[in-house]
């Protein structure tokens, strides 16, 4: 009899359990700071208000599902691309025509007060990322252009620099491409870049950038910074994420570290083993590029062809709850948030399969005795705070 009543009670416990860690998560404002959908519309055809289940990451219904209460949609072109600014506003066209035929699904807003009145309408908040400084074309007036369109935080350099700003991959690579001044970092019209962000209220995003424009941004900006979707070095050392003394840097400068899911920048054990998938399967992935296919499609596509072997490349779910409390415990739980890069990535750690499926991290956080109003804090509410002080006067 008491071994049943014990078993009841159990039950009751991990009932109640997960009743509380889905009420904070749906009570929170959820906020994903990079997702690339638009380039999967741009490059594939796929349409975001259709069901994409087991094709994307994200879809618009499953996005609900998720409770996925603000998403920055991610503009981005790699550094060949010609007209980058007009091909950055065909990508807001998509959005634009997708928000329009869903108006009691999801809006696009321009700031803090219309983003809160959205999100009590039990609708999405729309907002876009600008994943590539190149896409302004060095043009301050273009800026304001994207801005007007929606635009609330630019990636100052995707891998590939700018004239005026030096990126991750150039910065860590002696034969990397230096600014228009011949150095590391921004010139003196990457600072007025930065000074016009500022004016306006675009959020500078240090993700993508080398060390040493990143601390140019620090001494420049007035504002405080993003990184839209980057990790920790200290547990993944890799470029595309951040040192201690960037995380520390970051803090002091009242900004917030969103981290990325894809799996080679969370976990240190993935990236060799993805360059041994790749080359396993070279000559399957050469002769689909020699068809003209992206080399970046046909990688993509030896990850969805061998399941299997491709499932073992996932990162473990847990090292998404080890790069946000590696934040927390360095800096405080003040200076971390989600960017997912969903849509973006090939491979997502495991457990995160899609955009319903945040709700985990969540459940992790709860159980490991995180309060209500700390997780509320790393859902959204970091970056809620700077996109607020972000706000042009």
């Amino acid at each position: 009899m008491k071994t049943k009543l014990l078993f009841i009670s159990l039950i009751t416990t991990l009932q109640l359990s997960a009743q509380s860690y889905q009420k904070i998560h749906n009570n929170a404002i959820f906020v994903d700071t990079h997702n690339d959908f638009l380039t999967q519309t741009m490059e594939k055809g796929f349409v975001f208000d259709t069901d994409l289940k087991g094709i994307t990451h994200s879809d618009l219904n499953r996005m609900k599902e998720g409770s996925v209460d603000v998403q920055f949609f991610s503009v981005w072109s790699d550094g060949d691309q010609l007209n980058p600014y007009a091909f950055a506003n065909r990508q807001l066209d998509s959005l634009d025509a997708v928000i329009q035929r869903n108006p009691s699904k999801i809006i696009k807003v321009a700031n803090t007060k219309k983003l809160l009145k959205t999100v009590m309408q039990h609708k999405i908040a729309a907002l876009v990322g600008l994943e590539g400084g190149h896409q302004i074309e060095n043009d301050l007036d273009k800026m304001e252009a994207l801005y007007n369109r929606g635009v609330r935080y630019i990636t100052l350099t995707w891998n590939n620099s700018t004239p005026w700003a030096t990126s991750a991959s150039d910065e860590t690579n002696p034969e990397g491409s230096k600014n228009s001044e011949g150095k590391k970092g921004l010139t003196v019209f990457g600072k007025k870049v930065i000074q016009k962000m500022n004016a306006l209220g675009i959020m500078v995003d240090i993700s993508h950038v080398g060390e040493q424009t990143f601390y140019d941004v620090i001494a420049t900006t007035t504002k405080p910074v993003i990184a839209s979707h980057s990790s920790v070095y200290t547990l993944c050392p890799h470029k595309r994420n951040l040192k201690d003394d960037q995380i520390k840097a970051v803090a002091k400068n009242g900004g917030v570290i969103q981290i990325n899911f894809n799996s080679g920048f969370i976990d240190p054990s993935v990236e060799p083993r993805e360059f041994a998938f790749i080359e396993k399967h070279k000559a399957e992935i050469d002769s689909l590029i020699n068809t003209g296919m992206l080399s970046y499609h046909a990688e993509e596509s030896m990850y969805k062809k061998y399941i299997a072997e491709s499932y073992e490349l996932r990162a473990p779910f847990e090292w998404v709850i080890k790069h946000i409390e590696y934040v927390i415990k360095l800096v405080g739980v003040d200076y971390v948030g989600i960017g997912s890069d969903f849509d973006g990535i090939y491979q997502p750690p495991k457990q995160l399969d899609d955009v319903t499926d945040y709700s985990k991290i969540t459940k992790v956080l709860v159980e490991k005795g995180y309060s209500e109003k700390d997780i509320d804090k790393i859902l959204g509410g970091n970056l809620l705070r700077v996109l607020k002080a972000n706000k042009s006067k």
